[in-house]
């Protein structure tokens, strides 16, 4: 019952925890948009209409002259004008970013008394002249930074060194951005490239006067439709809506993996409450001898589980605050910040927390309670435990086998699909039925299984490996239960190892065929490639050329008048060597001709465009052009799929300059015989910009293959919990088998089993099941990667390769795992006294 009340906590504790941090981070964030909101912010208009080039590095700018418009109107006590880019990267004296490492931006801004609303100036001064800057104190905290030590800004305007003459500390929790400061006229040279101007101005409410009574007044002052305009409150939804998306899958991704953990849990709570029941067969029958209604032996078993659960959940919710706290010291250690000052438990956590450990362990325990009720008054003559009844069993033996046979008809539907959508309904229904088909039909598989094992596995140890075996087939269905908790966390990992190897299979051997570049520079973080690193890599001796790679946002409308929203990719002519893009008609090259674009195949059959059409693309930031098809790309591959092809050239013509996002990577390929030599002459090029990465098509594979696995590490580490919890099922399963089997134990050791041979049967027991578990969820995983990477390959990715070091290095675990689970049933019963044993009922 304690390990059952354990899985049950341990279940618990990931959704409490889980809810917990996620409500902490939400806290956190609100309370520095709640801090950093002017009472109205005064921005460009582009920034609402979406015009704002993604990648350009230059943030749209409001004129000064709006500070004196917004200064004069009735209501205001105080205008700031504001400089901010999340365009820059800092770096120290030894070339090492600063900037986080979770995905949080760099920040540069100019010091204004509005910061002083979320920052105070913990030692130093603020800045002063192109010479200084100040950092917050998390950032200086965490690389050591000192005043008056120099730092380098690298923007796209250009570089910029300064010392530190402050640092300044926030008043709330930073999640994690590193933030400096420069005085407002060297952020507007440096960060905006012109002088005068902002990029939001903050204006401060007199006393009485409304945030939105100020904001009627600003926009009747300069125009309601001239500017976005917005009050404290819409600024921190807007914050909070960014920042939602994020929070919000991380959060539903982890309590999947908690639904995982609850799913394995039912099994081991209700395998507990069956072996229970049957070993109270003798007590049952007796007491429904003596007058004992069904129901009241019903409902003596559901209040039992109720017991459990609730003592379960109790504990979880309170492990669970600790998971969390735990959670945020983890974020801590990786650059976000989270103060348990901040720790967050809504009142509807700790009750979501309750009713599902209690819902979970009295559903899982009915089905047990349910047999008790029938057990009959003659049953007390009997011997307990039972066997079910053979009829019961064949009927389920039928049903496991229509469920898996409909799943492997899903799985079969998902792999002959032709458009992947279809194909994902197929694919998912088939992992369902198939998951419950193998649950139910556990039980024969186990005599099949079992069986087949134990000739390798338990043979060899004569006697003892016998008993053993027969051990694990006296009660095929507490078996098959035992080995279902195993089975769903183990195919869990055998489908993503599946797929994830085939996808780096897939996009290896897509760039082997497509790719004719020998270097790719670009920032892991998505940053721009800012343009003195465009010019350090062009001017690098022993290349042949140098591609730039970027995306201008355009709204295309074909020749039947359809208009869809596109990113269309501007390179340079050389691309086409870069990358050998298959052709269903014309020819790459042909693309980066004047007035000319490409279009991808199926885009080209969705709206019947051919060679020769004319599609009108209105450029965002730009101009709207009449751009004439050249060639068609097919899109029967994972590179660049769907992509529409426009030569720098081109899109210069109806672009401005200032207005056209900055290259997100470039492309370089080596003179004839020079590859060695550029490769290191490339990486000293941009040595010092420590924000991108120069990978060779060896380095871009082995990076591809690390980000891979790294998603899968964390996937199974989320996953161990679902395995922590089957295996203390199988503990469980053991300890209550040697409870149920006091008296033959006693009997074996009466007539010459030694406590040794004892534990090694108890061990062996426990491999076989774990082993049993660890087939058929390997076999089933296996099933269902091979089924989803043929989804896949309808996306491009077309290679199946299967991790078989992983598989095996799996199942070879397994029996690690039966080994440990059994550790202490196999104690517990070498420590029987013979006699007692002997005696015991």
């Amino acid at each position: 019952m304690l390990l059952s009340a354990v899985a049950v906590m341990l279940s618990v504790a990931f959704v409490c925890g889980t809810l917990v941090f996620t409500d902490t981070m939400n806290t956190t964030f609100d309370k520095l948009f709640a801090v950093t909101g002017a009472d109205v912010t005064v921005s460009p208009k582009a920034a609402e209409d979406g015009d704002e080039l993604p990648g350009s590095g230059r943030p749209e700018v409001l004129a000064g002259s709006v500070l004196e418009q917004v200064r004069r109107v009735e209501g205001v006590a105080d205008v700031q004008g504001g400089v901010l880019s999340m365009s820059v990267t800092l770096v120290n004296g030894k070339n090492e970013n600063l900037g986080s490492t979770t995905g949080a931006p760099t920040i540069a801004a100019n010091w204004s008394a509005s910061e002083l609303k979320s920052m105070k100036i913990a030692s130093g001064r603020e800045p002063s002249g192109p010479g200084e800057m100040m950092v917050d104190a998390d950032t200086a905290r965490k690389h050591g930074l000192e005043l008056g030590q120099e730092l380098r800004a690298i923007t796209v305007i250009g570089d910029v060194r300064a010392r530190i003459s402050g640092i300044a500390a926030f008043t709330v929790t930073n999640p994690g951005a590193a933030v400096v400061y420069f005085d407002t006229a060297t952020a507007q040279e440096k960060l905006l490239g012109a002088p005068g101007v902002f990029t939001h101005v903050a204006v401060t409410a007199a006393d009485g006067v409304g945030d939105e009574q100020l904001k009627r007044n600003v926009a009747a002052a300069v125009g309601a439709d001239t500017y976005k305009l917005q009050t404290a409150k819409e600024s921190a939804d807007a914050g909070r809506k960014d920042v939602a998306s994020f929070l919000n899958v991380m959060k539903y991704v982890m309590l999947g993996f908690a639904g995982i953990a609850f799913l394995v849990g039912i099994f081991l709570i209700f395998n507990t409450f069956s072996m229970l029941v049957a070993q109270r067969t003798r007590e049952i029958g007796l007491m429904r001898a003596i007058g004992a209604e069904s129901g009241q032996v019903l409902k003596s078993v559901v209040v039992e589980a109720l017991l459990l659960g609730v003592i379960g959940s109790a504990l979880g919710i309170g492990a669970g605050i600790g998971l969390a706290v735990g959670l945020m010291e983890l974020m801590g250690r990786m650059g976000m910040n989270l103060s348990t000052d901040d720790l967050t438990v809504v009142w509807t956590t700790p009750v979501t927390g309750l009713v599902l450990g209690v819902v979970v362990t009295v559903v899982s325990a009915f089905i047990p309670a349910r047999r008790a009720g029938k057990v009959s008054p003659m049953a007390a003559l009997r011997d307990a435990g039972t066997p079910g009844d053979r009829k019961a069993g064949r009927i389920r033996a039928a049903i496991g086998l229509v469920l898996t046979g409909a799943g492997a008809a899903g799985l079969a539907l998902a792999v002959a699909a032709d458009r992947a959508a279809a194909g994902s309904a197929w694919l998912g229904l088939g992992v369902v039925f198939t998951l419950i088909g193998f649950v139910v039909i556990g039980p024969l598989l186990a005599g099949i299984v079992v069986r087949l094992l134990s000739a390798p596995v338990l043979r060899p140890f004569g006697a003892v490996g016998r008993l053993a075996e027969r051990n694990a087939l006296r009660n095929p269905r507490r078996t098959g239960a035992t080995a279902a908790a195993l089975m769903i966390g183990l195919a869990l990992v055998a489908c993503l190892s599946v797929v994830g190897s085939s996808m780096v299979a897939s996009a290896t051997d897509e760039l082997d065929r497509s790719v004719g570049a020998d270097y790719i520079v670009q920032s892991p973080a998505g940053q721009p490639v800012v343009p003195q690193a465009e010019q350090a890599l062009r001017a690098t001796a022993g290349l042949d050329h140098v591609t730039a790679y970027r995306g201008v946002p355009a709204k295309v409308t074909a020749p039947n008048g359809r208009t869809v929203d596109e990113e269309v990719s501007v390179t340079d002519p050389s691309y086409a060597q870069d990358v050998r893009r298959k052709m269903t008609a014309g020819e790459h090259p042909q693309a980066y001709g004047a007035g000319a674009m490409s279009v991808g195949s199926l885009y080209a059959a969705e709206h019947g465009v051919k060679v020769g059409d004319e599609l009108t693309v209105a450029f965002t930031g730009g101009k709207t052009a009449r751009l004439k098809v050249a060639a068609i790309t097919s899109d029967d591959g994972n590179l660049d799929k769907g992509v529409m092809y426009v030569s720098t050239a081109t899109a210069g013509q109806y672009v401005p300059a200032d207005r056209m996002p900055r290259p997100f990577m470039l492309l370089a390929k080596a003179a004839d015989g020079k590859a060695e030599p550029a490769y290191a002459a490339v990486k000293a090029a941009l040595a010092p910009y420590p924000q991108y990465q120069v990978l060779n098509q060896t380095d871009y594979k082995e990076n591809l293959k690390d980000q891979v696995g790294q998603l899968l590490n964390m996937v199974y580490g989320l996953l161990g919990l679902a395995i922590v919890v089957a295996v203390l099922g199988v503990v469980n399963t053991l300890a209550l088998s040697v409870v149920e089997r006091t008296r033959e134990i006693g009997l074996m050791r009466a007539i010459g089993l030694s406590r040794r041979q004892l534990r090694r049967m108890i061990r062996l027991e426990s491999v076989v099941i774990a082993l049993f578990g660890a087939l058929l969820g390997l076999g089933l995983g296996m099933g269902w990667g091979a089924a989803a990477q043929q989804l896949l390959a309808l996306e491009g990715l077309k290679v199946l390769e299967i991790p078989w070091p992983t598989i095996i290095g799996v199942f070879a675990a397994s029996a690690f795992v039966g080994l440990f689970a059994a550790l202490v049933p196999a104690f517990r019963a070498g420590r029987m006294n013979v006699l007692d044993a002997i005696a015991g009922d």
